[in-house]
């Protein structure tokens, strides 16, 4: 989800007008200075709790049941419109901050809404993070005055809880998806999901705007750090354990919420970088790539999906039978609930130019797409277009009856007609020891060591360090975007809006060491300035070993946009400058949401350490890693580009191109020499139903214990026709190797897992031999041959277009 474009006619998140969209606050005195103030609600987390792993079957939707067919029956045309409206909270929050129970009745009462977004610390609510507590009386209110007003059925409240209840106090906010990725452990990726679940559960809103699976091709995108990488593979395996996450048995488990796959489709290829830009992806490109995290996500059962922003080849995504009907539905089987984008429908008219007014891009959506649910947010125009081309017979009651029906059957599902009120039980796990070392487990598991020249990490307790940059005394650049806020925390906000409920990397440092640790800022976060420069070379001059924390400040979506992959320019000379005038090992420690370029720090850094945004908490696991506490066994989930001209380079890019970036998909260093050797083969050819297994052992050299990647990817010699993958990840797992312990891993590999989608958008087999290769472009790179034979003819599947 998302908040308007600043150059559009809407406002954006936050916006002080909120309050004042509503004719219902005419009567309000307004007393409030309108500086939010914290929530000063407390309480003591449960240290631990009981819940349900990911073995239990996910349910997910399916038919209507008889129950709910009568209640759409029962429905009047603005009822049922009513439930495809989803308002923004700006718009029953007054000039005071607090809940405007008039501007409420009028949203029930005048247009029956049936669903409400977002939380009050993004829309001029009094309090910058709203407590589970203080959330649920505001939406518990809500839900009481929808049950005796207008329709008088409960509302389903939405919230982009994407990487743990980011918006709600105390809630533990997990690494970002990118993060989560670099785990290679998609457990990682359902433990966020489910206490995501219970902490948005606990705050009395019932739906996650969560996962996001888009594809992080373009690096430059500034949603790159929300998604679960560039590896098609990769992102398939984190999306089933992350809808497992969110869902569980949501038809039962009331700690649970509805997931929502986002964003269909293509959204990860902006042309230029920039958020919303027009996606250039051919039909089976599409397929191949792009397609298969969806098809995962459906296949797990995710109770919802949301489209996706702008224009694939040029065609509005918002307004696609293909898309949006065809693909998702009839395809991909998808049988559940479709929400559009924040504004989506009026952006076709305000900002893509697709429509020529709302009610134009109105009836087409409604007429070409299956849409449900209209995120119209900021407006009354969705409701008011609609009725208007009900009146005129341009759409048919009946169109209605289908989404209202896949909504109302939502809400029934999630228990809304039998518990519509937030289980206060569930406040006093928020914040819980138990999910908050689940959340540093994640980051341990995710940081990158991209660098160790002289095996300068880990640092010893008994070197003299001198730590430097904004980065490392700092919670909130940890988190990034979508953290307490859309945006993340403003700079008058601080670090002091968490109220303890976060670490810094300085005070992970002190957690180890026993000292606070000698720091100093160095650079400001934007880059503009060096900060004492002088005296961070006299300091560095005197220390055995100097740490620099580089990274970027807050962002999400077209507020990060950026014409450069670099960092800024003085964040790099503070690097060079110690490097060059102290003449001591210098260690860099990276926290930001995409790639960034390096310069000349790649060459003049001993060490470093890719950190992406390892969430509130990520300060102790950023320490351990420096101090050897944990044996780094991140993996990059996306290229690392060593040029902008490689911003969209990715390890399946067609053989035939240079891939040469800084650092290769799937490369990562621990502190520990692994080597790999004997790998076996079951068959010399591979056909259809007729899989084959490699196998290959694995040994730890010392000196410290290690968990290690194991990475099998696939590279046909040739295909007929089509240019083969660089390299394809087929599988990986990840293995616990002791000092001088060896391991054999096993994989099957079939067949139809190497079959590619062709330009007539048919699934099929070409013959030829293919390399199965263990972790390409390292030093631990082996491989074996085997033959692929297939009926290049015979088609496994095929799609209309």
């Amino acid at each position: 989800m998302a908040a308007p474009d600043t150059q559009s006619t809407s406002p954006a998140y936050g916006a002080s007008v909120d309050s004042n969209i509503s004719p219902a606050n005419a009567t309000t005195v307004c007393t409030w200075d309108g500086k939010q103030e914290l929530d000063d609600e407390t309480w003591k987390p449960l240290a631990s709790y009981a819940y349900q792993g990911p073995a239990e079957l996910t349910t997910g939707p399916g038919p209507i049941d008889r129950d709910i067919l009568h209640m759409v029956r029962r429905l009047s045309v603005e009822e049922k419109i009513g439930q495809m409206i989803q308002i923004q909270v700006g718009l029953i929050i007054d000039c005071n901050g607090e809940l405007n129970e008039t501007a409420v009745e009028y949203w029930l009462d005048k247009w029956k809404v049936g669903s409400f977004l977002e939380s009050p610390g993004n829309h001029n609510g009094r309090y910058s993070w709203y407590s589970p507590q203080k959330f649920a009386e505001f939406t518990d209110k809500v839900q009481e005055i929808a049950l005796r007003r207008g329709s008088k059925i409960p509302v389903i409240w939405g919230l982009d809880s994407v990487r743990g209840a980011n918006y709600v106090k105390g809630a533990t906010i997990f690494p970002a998806g990118i993060a989560t990725a670099a785990t290679f452990d998609p457990q990682f990726a359902f433990d966020a999901g489910r206490i995501a679940a219970k902490d948005s559960r606990a705050a009395g809103t019932h739906w996650a705007f969560a996962p996001v699976l888009d594809l992080a091709v373009n690096k430059l995108w500034s949603r790159t750090y929300e998604n679960f990488g560039e590896g098609p593979y990769l992102s398939s395996q984190m999306a089933r354990l992350s809808i497992q996450g969110f869902q569980g048995n949501y038809k039962q488990d009331r700690s649970r919420v509805a997931a929502c796959l986002k964003h269909f489709i293509g959204y990860g290829y902006p042309f230029d970088g920039s958020d919303r830009g027009n996606r250039h992806i051919a039909p089976h490109e599409l397929l191949e790539y792009y397609v298969p995290p969806f098809k995962a996500a459906i296949d797990a059962g995710s109770a919802t999906a949301m489209e996706s922003y702008g224009v694939v080849n040029g065609e509005a995504v918002m307004l696609s039978h293909y898309y949006l009907e065809q693909l998702l539905r009839r395809q991909l089987g998808f049988e559940g609930m479709l929400v559009t984008d924040w504004g989506e429908i009026n952006s076709q008219a305000n900002m893509y130019f697709t429509a020529k007014d709302v009610k134009q891009a109105t009836r087409m959506a409604l007429q070409q797409t299956s849409v449900d649910m209209s995120m119209v947010a900021d407006d009354e125009s969705f409701g008011q277009a609609t009725t208007e081309l009900i009146k005129d017979g341009t759409i048919s009651e009946s169109r209605l009856d289908k989404s209202v029906a896949r909504i109302l059957q939502l809400k029934k599902d999630l228990g809304l007609f039998d518990h519509p009120f937030a289980d206060k039980r569930l406040a006093s796990t928020v914040g819980s020891q138990q999910d908050v070392e689940a959340a540093r487990n994640t980051a341990r598991e995710a940081i990158t060591l991209l660098k160790n020249d002289r095996q300068v990490l880990p640092l010893k307790r008994s070197e003299k360090v001198l730590f430097v940059g904004p980065t490392l005394n700092s919670t909130r650049y940890m988190g990034g975007g979508w953290n307490v806020h859309w945006q993340g925390p403003s700079d008058a906000d601080g670090d002091g809006v968490y109220q303890g409920f976060g670490d810094t990397v300085l005070q992970g440092i002190k957690s180890i060491t026993g000292a606070a640790p000698e720091y100093l800022p160095g650079v400001d976060i934007d880059g503009n300035a060096t900060i004492d420069i002088d005296r961070v070379v006299e300091a560095a001059k005197l220390a055995d070993k100097v740490v620099v924390g580089l990274g970027e400040h807050t962002y999400a979506e077209n507020l990060g946009n950026i014409g450069q992959l670099l960092l800024p320019e003085k964040q790099l000379e503070l690097v060079s400058t110690i490097a060059e005038q102290a003449k001591k090992p210098v260690v860099v420690v990276l926290v930001q949401g995409r790639p960034r370029g390096l310069g000349s720090v790649v060459q003049q850094a001993d060490a470093i350490v890719n950190a992406y945004l390892p969430g509130a908490y990520g300060g102790l696991p950023i320490a351990e890693i420096l101090y050897g506490k944990t044996n780094p066994s991140g993996r990059l989930p996306v290229t690392y580009p060593a040029t902008e001209a490689q911003a969209s380079s990715t390890i399946w890019q067609p053989s035939y191109m240079d891939y040469s970036p800084q650092w290769p998909f799937g490369f990562g260093l621990g502190y520990s020499k692994i080597t790999y050797s004997n790998v076996t083969v079951s068959h010399a050819q591979l056909r259809l139903n007729q899989p084959v297994t490699v196998k290959v052992a694995l040994t730890n050299h010392g000196p410290f214990a290690q968990k290690e990647s194991v990475q099998l990817y696939s590279r046909q010699q040739y295909r007929a026709g089509y240019a083969p993958d660089l390299y394809r990840l087929r599988k990986f797992a990840k293995v616990m190797l002791n000092v001088n312990e060896t391991k054999t891993v096993e994989f099957v590999v079939e067949a139809e897992e190497l079959a590619f989608w062709d330009r007539r958008l048919r699934k099929r087999v070409e013959p030829a031999p293919v390399t199965l290769t263990i972790n390409p472009y390292t030093a631990k790179d082996v491989s074996a041959v085997v033959q692929l034979e297939a009926d290049p003819h015979y088609v496994l599947d095929e799609a209309d277009y």
